[in-house]
């Protein structure tokens, strides 16, 4: 299942912000910043990704969930789901 489109683009806008962030850190540690102020920024980027996986799983559930009851997927569907959820929260 594919993230619907008008989602796709603020996922897309969210993992671009996340990349920007990656390289922030990159360059703190090539500049030899604080460890508490490199771990502040690793901790924001953490954030973000958790909020950036929350939306896909949401998304994934809703659609999964809908042809599920839908009954145009089966049981296997259901239980992939319950995985894919699993893993997540890992």
């Amino acid at each position: 299942m594919a993230i619907a489109s008008k989602e796709k683009d603020s996922v897309i806008l969210r993992l671009r912000r996340i990349e920007g962030q990656i390289k922030g850190i990159q360059r703190m540690i090539e500049e030899g910043k604080q460890c508490r102020d490199i771990l502040i920024q690793i901790a924001a980027v953490r954030s973000a990704i958790n909020s950036v996986g929350g939306l896909i799983l949401e998304n994934y559930m809703k659609n999964c969930l809908k042809d599920y009851l839908d009954g145009s997927v089966n049981e296997e569907s259901l239980n992939e789901l319950v995985d894919i959820m699993v893993r997540y929260t890992k």
